[in-house]
């Protein structure tokens, strides 16, 4: 065996028992694998992902197989033919980058033309003006799907952002007012107040 398939059997060790302990108890919940990178892509790995989603399925769970490689789904005909063909829902990130080469995932995805075209409107419109920063999913259940905002608080935002002139300016406040959470609620505040967008305060934060 493999030194990376050892490892996603070693990863998928805790998830399996969540597996037994939630949900074939009837327990509800969601239980997303932690897999790594690649390692879908194996035959062994994909068919060990297929026992666990039909498990789950057979208890009422909710399967979830989530993927940043095309290759692992249009590749493996495990994943394509049995977990993506019993999907009840499918949900899509910026496909933008894919738009030259879409036919396999959309004949894949039964994804027609009007599918497709609300797919590639995805973080595509000029609908940002008077609202927090967001990042739009396409979402689809059974033949028809629709792109939505997801949106969260800017004291969730400024937790979670990965920017670093964002994260520097945060902890600058932080180290100001001695945690986390005062620090930021006068983040927030002295934003507020300024009536400077996002990108204007941080900056003027960063400057001083």
């Amino acid at each position: 065996m493999s030194r990376l398939i050892y490892m996603g059997f070693k990863l998928l060790e805790p998830y399996e028992g969540k597996l037994s302990r939630t949900v074939l108890r009837g327990e509800s919940g969601s239980n997303p694998a932690d897999l790594p990178d690649k390692a879908i892509a194996s035959p062994l790995m994909a068919n060990y992902i297929l026992y666990l989603y039909k498990t789950m399925r057979k208890f009422w769970g909710e399967p979830i197989v989530v993927t940043q490689e095309l290759g692992d789904i249009l590749g493996n005909a495990v994943i394509k033919d049995s977990i993506l063909a019993s999907s009840d829902t499918i949900c899509l990130l910026d496909q933008s980058k894919f738009r030259g080469n879409y036919e396999q995932v959309a004949k894949l995805l039964a994804l027609n033309e009007v599918e497709q075209r609300k797919i590639f409107t995805i973080n595509g419109l000029d609908n940002k003006a008077g609202r927090g920063k967001f990042k739009e999913v396409y979402i689809k259940r059974g033949n028809i799907g629709e792109v939505y905002g997801v949106e969260v608080s800017l004291f969730q935002y400024l937790t979670f952002t990965t920017e670093k002139p964002e994260k520097t300016a945060v902890e600058s406040y932080v180290a100001r007012f001695g945690s986390y959470s005062a620090g930021l609620e006068a983040f927030v505040s002295d934003l507020r107040s300024s009536r400077l967008g996002l990108a204007d305060f941080i900056m003027q934060v960063n400057a001083e």
